[in-house]
């Protein structure tokens, strides 16, 4: 059975980097920063002027979980990925970061309220 959670739509867009030569940034302008053989990858607040490849966030903030609750990733990823919608996942301690195109927000939006979860969306 899907795990309804409570989402909300982060209203500020962000930008995905691959660093390959870096081990962190240039600057503390990040969200969050995975090092792996490859380089870095940086989640960053996109800067006002940034057009393309700009990701909205959906973070479910009221429904936080323990590490070893199961399934919560998957009850979100799960419809995303079967809509065809790509994703990229940020995980904090109590919930997850679910970054999706800004193209293809509208959509995940609607994919995620008729899987059952319950989306705000604040402008």
């Amino acid at each position: 059975m899907p795990l309804s959670q409570r989402l909300t739509v982060v209203p500020t867009p962000f930008l995905v980097e691959h660093l390959p030569d870096a081990t962190l940034p240039e600057d503390d302008e990040w969200i969050a920063l995975v090092r792996a053989p490859e380089g870095l990858t940086v989640i960053r607040e996109a800067p006002h002027y940034a057009t393309e490849d700009r990701w909205f966030g959906l973070y479910g903030s009221d429904t936080t979980h323990g590490l070893e609750t199961t399934g919560m990733l998957a009850a979100l990823v799960t419809p995303l990925a079967d809509a065809q919608i790509p994703v990229f996942v940020a995980s904090t301690y109590h919930a997850d970061l679910v970054l999706v195109p800004e193209r293809h927000l509208d959509k995940a939006i609607t994919t995620l309220k008729t899987a059952g979860h319950d989306i705000t969306r604040n402008s």
